[in-house]
């Protein structure tokens, strides 16, 4: 069963089009990702997904049936903002409880679903606490938690994880992969990270300029990108771009331009080497190090193991292996 879809969905401000006739379904219980730079047209959107903002053509389904002109509260959608928008002088429990009661919901039932929301969450020994007294961490657990007992259709999380530092980001990842797994629910989750994208996601949604650049399972973007945009925005470090021509050996023969993996480019002996250049900077990251080497005007990533003494301003011949070679043609797309 179809979870959510877009049908041909475009969204004009004025006379300038910013999402261009975008179509995606989701299937009922996946978690997708949509990602991309600042200003590619992400959150726009999930608001009208959600129903904050109004579509210009096209259609949204949910749960099969077309919601155009329904309002957010009737679309069977929750909603989880970048800022936690809890209740200062309300508990944890009334903070959850706060919508069910809204709409009337029976004391008992809230004290069900309230309940089973703060077991999911681990948030059980907190339900007293005013949110003054909780972590950012546990504040968005919270918010997360007034989205669980709503038993939504779609739950919605517009980068949730931004106002947390690295260590809770990363924690909450943990726990909204965890929540996924337990509720088996649809979830259309928005971010810029492309760490968060390829962690969380089912299946990855790469928006640009409020286009669809590819849609797919994370290692399918980082194995087979469609074109340079999603090479480039896929993986930390980035992918390396070359002109062709800077390759030995003809790999590049077909294509104006060839991407590596920082991964894949390995110090070589001077004989085996297909390409070389000067290190510029060395980073020491623990178990693996980043080399930057200049290549002729370009600036090229190796990733390597800390076996490898690689020294500042040292020659480092370079080879990789033919099959990690990306081929991308004048247009940028790739070359399959």
């Amino acid at each position: 069963m179809v979870g959510m879809a877009l049908r041909n969905v475009r969204k004009s401000f004025g006379g300038l089009e910013v999402i261009h006739g975008v179509n995606l379904e989701v299937p009922s219980g996946e978690l997708v990702v949509f990602v991309g730079p600042s200003g590619c047209g992400k959150s726009t959107l999930l608001r009208m997904i959600a129903g904050l903002e109004d579509i210009s053509g096209g259609d949204v389904l949910i749960g099969g049936q077309m919601v155009n002109e329904v309002p957010p509260s009737g679309r069977g959608i929750a909603m989880v903002f970048q800022s936690y928008a809890l209740y200062p002088h309300m508990s944890v429990y009334d903070n959850i409880a706060f919508g069910l009661r809204n709409i009337r919901t029976p004391e008992p039932e809230v004290a069900r679903r309230v309940s089973e929301a703060a077991r999911i969450l681990q948030l059980e020994p907190l339900l007293q606490r005013l949110p003054r007294a909780l972590s950012g961490g546990q504040r968005q657990r919270v918010a997360i938690g007034r989205a669980i007992v709503r038993e939504p259709k779609v739950f919605l999380f517009d980068e949730p994880l931004s106002n947390l530092d690295a260590a809770l980001r990363a924690q909450t990842r943990i726990e909204i992969a965890r929540l996924h797994q337990t509720l088996g629910a649809t979830m259309i989750y928005v971010t810029h990270d492309q760490i968060e994208a390829m962690t969380l996601a089912d299946r990855v949604v790469v928006l640009n300029g409020g286009r669809i650049e590819q849609v797919g399972t994370p290692l399918d973007l980082y194995d087979r990108p469609d074109n340079v945009f999603v090479a480039g925005f896929i993986g930390s470090p980035r992918m390396n771009f070359l002109p062709a021509a800077a390759l030995a050996g003809g790999v590049g023969a077909d294509a104006s331009l060839v991407g590596i993996r920082p991964e894949h480019l390995k110090p070589a002996r001077l004989e085996e080497a297909t390409l070389g250049g000067t290190v510029e900077i060395v980073e020491q990251l623990g178990e693996h190090m980043l080399a930057y080497v200049r290549v002729g005007d370009q600036l090229v990533v190796v990733k390597t193991d800390r076996q490898h003494e690689i020294t500042l301003a040292q020659e480092l011949p370079m080879t990789f292996e033919a099959r990690h070679i990306h081929r991308f043609d004048s247009t940028g797309r790739a070359i399959r």
